[in-house]
């Protein structure tokens, strides 16, 4: 039952959208809202350092929406590798606690694009409010971060099984053996 329920979570649900067997594409897409919103905090630190931050806050702004946008896709691919996963395993309940986690980042970050958009244009370094919710947002991000690595690394969700990696330990040319 736990080799079959292992199995399961190794395979993608739909490999045209998920991504095929050993290359997912959920770690692939949150690069676009990890890089974009550590950029963006990167931009409000900065903002408070020069002389003239109109340019920073205003790429601090869209780069907070190109990491909702960026979100919102890799969510929908996490869902599909979230379906892989048997119910009621401690691999299933990780994942949860990684959606729901993911899922209150980018309603922060939606939040803060708007708390920002409403001030566009306006001179001046990034307020203490909006650069603070990026500091916490950022934060539950890291954890949840763990909480998908810990999926991928520690139970092999989406993760190729072990006899197909040992064949990346033989030695070319030869054929691995099952013991």
């Amino acid at each position: 039952m736990m080799s079959e329920q292992l199995h399961q979570a190794k395979q993608p649900v739909s490999a045209v959208l998920a991504g095929p067997y050993g290359h997912p594409f959920h770690p692939i897409m949150v690069t676009v809202p990890i890089g974009a919103w550590v950029s963006s905090l990167v931009f409000d630190i900065a903002s408070h350092l020069v002389e003239d931050p109109s340019v920073l806050t205003a790429g601090s702004v869209w780069l907070i929406a190109i990491g909702v946008i960026g979100a919102v896709l890799a969510a929908m691919l996490g869902l599909l590798d979230l379906f892989a996963i048997p119910t009621g395993t401690r691999a299933f309940r990780t994942g949860l606690i990684h959606m729901s986690l993911n899922l209150v980042v980018t309603a922060a970050y939606a939040v803060n694009f708007g708390w920002r958009h409403a001030g566009y244009g306006q001179s001046g370094a990034v307020a203490g409010g909006p650069l603070t919710l990026s500091v916490v947002s950022l934060c539950l991000l890291g954890v949840s971060g763990f909480l998908g690595g810990k999926l991928a690394y520690r139970y092999g969700v989406r993760v190729a099984e072990e006899t197909v990696q040992a064949e990346g330990f033989t030695a070319a040319g030869t054929i691995a053996h099952e013991s």
